[in-house]
């Protein structure tokens, strides 16, 4: 992890951001840690704002207190309680028809 004082961290924000990697980058404030760059892969809006809401934590932290303590039901009750039906499995083979169906009409529409 490399880290850097905040007071020297004088050159622009994407220079930092583009040498983030592997490792996050530490900045610090008198040796204390102040602020983090961490290369973000498969991250959308939506889950980096949930990911810091003290709001949503709190709601997944009661939620899963609350499983330990009552346990949980599994996906098929959850669909028998809810009237759906569970969805038929793909095979390979089915895929592999699908996958030719495809390749035909695609080639079909752009002669």
């Amino acid at each position: 992890m490399r880290t850097m004082e905040l007071a020297k961290a004088t050159s622009a924000l994407a220079t930092y951001a583009r040498r983030v990697g592997r490792e996050p980058m530490v900045f610090t404030r008198r040796g204390r840690p102040v602020a983090v760059l961490v290369r973000l892969k498969n991250v959308d809006m939506e889950t980096l704002a949930l990911s810091n809401d003290p709001r949503f934590i709190a709601l997944i932290e009661q939620s899963r207190r609350r499983h330990e303590r009552q346990g949980g039901i599994s996906t098929a009750e959850m669909r028998r309680r809810l009237g759906v039906q569970q969805p038929p499995r793909k095979t390979a083979a089915r895929s592999k028809r699908r996958m030719a169906d495809v390749s035909k009409t695609s080639r079909s529409s752009s002669s």
